[in-house]
């Protein structure tokens, strides 16, 4: 006859997702002549398990942390829990949603916010009737 599962060993079988960890990731935000630039640590994430998106004039970034344990592995002891980086900006109407670019170096994604070109100073011609 199969034994019931323990509790613990019922908590081990859930879905793993109830149990991450979501971090707010540290960040710096730097002005340059073209903009704004925005550093932020994500140790552990890679660029397939990292998304940057605007909507509504939010910037709004998230990072997983996946295990990369062999497939054999028996994990034994843990102090670094795995989960996720969420962090979200609103942006000011100074930055060019089009233009916004990002890379990921080393577990630190730098994004640069440039801003919206300024109109130049024009004359306007006068027509007479």
């Amino acid at each position: 006859m199969n034994e019931l599962p323990t509790p613990e060993d019922q908590q081990e079988i859930a879905d793993p997702l109830q149990k991450r960890w979501v971090r707010t990731p540290p960040i710096d935000i730097f002005e340059t002549e073209d903009g704004l630039v925005l550093r932020a640590d994500l140790p552990g994430v890679s660029s397939e398990n990292l998304e940057l998106q605007v909507q509504d004039n939010r910037l709004t970034l998230f990072g997983r942390v996946v295990e990369d344990l062999p497939g054999n592995a028996v994990l034994m002891h843990q102090e670094y829990n795995h989960g996720d980086f969420l962090r979200s900006f609103i942006l000011s109407d100074d930055v060019d949603h089009d233009r916004i670019s990002a890379k990921l170096t080393n577990g630190v994604l730098e994004v640069t916010l440039p801003k919206v070109p300024r109109a130049e100073p024009r004359k306007i011609s006068i027509q007479t009737d």
